[in-house]
């Protein structure tokens, strides 16, 4: 809960519950709508608490990179994988812009060298995990982006143990996408990994980069 605003931390709360609850949603015969608006309401609500505490344009950043996720889960829903990994890309390539605005000075030569072999690394794993060789090109791709981010997020000034690990958790979820397209096709945990990660990926990045910035206000 946010002591300083008391809407924005009930926002939170709010976000926290769709987001936790999605997961009964799954055993439910609802109207397909509903399905993916519950889908949709815990990162949106992420962009509305972003939205909330912003007080610059870093702060709508920050919103953005939410909204534009938000979006992706709802595209994934009506308009299929493809449409909704550009509105995540999009989220991604912002994330990108906000941690450069904010990079951390003097990283470690293990960092630099964890970094480096990062990138690369969650491409190649998403180009290799689907079975359908067709995918592989486009995963790849999309991953891409999403290992910049999460190396950027690492190195930028954001608290690492919300904003690194979040975008960690984030890499860690569409990576096992990839894999039930392959190797973990009809395992049963892996569409509460990919959720649970996910989300929870998204919420630490988010209270880790509004909780940084509004650190950096008061110095």
């Amino acid at each position: 809960m946010d002591r300083k605003s008391p809407l924005a931390g009930l926002v939170l709360a709010a976000s926290v519950i769709a987001g936790v609850s999605y997961v009964a949603s799954w055993n439910m015969a609802l109207p397909e709508g509903v399905g993916t608006a519950w889908k949709g309401a815990g990162v949106a609500l992420l962009a509305v608490y972003a939205g909330l505490r912003a007080r610059n344009f870093d702060g709508w950043l920050i919103c953005a990179v939410m909204a534009f996720g938000a979006l992706g889960d709802v595209l994934l829903e009506t308009h299929g994988l493809n449409v909704g990994a550009i509105a995540f890309l999009v989220g991604h390539l912002i994330a990108i812009g906000l941690y450069l605005r904010h990079r951390r000075r003097g990283l470690s030569n293990a960092d630099k060298l964890a970094l480096a072999v990062l990138v690369p690394a969650v491409a190649i794993a998403a180009y290799l995990l689907p079975a359908d060789r067709s995918l592989g090109a486009g995963a790849a791709l999309y991953s891409l982006g999403l290992a910049i981010m999460a190396a950027c997020a690492w190195a930028s000034r954001f608290p690492r143990t919300l904003v690194g690990l979040g975008a960690a958790m984030f890499v860690v979820s569409d990576l096992l996408i990839f894999g039930r397209a392959g190797p973990l096709a009809g395992a049963a945990w892996v569409g509460l990994a990919i959720w649970g990660l996910y989300y929870f990926g998204q919420l630490l990045i988010c209270v880790g980069v509004v909780r940084g910035l509004g650190r950096a206000r008061r110095l």
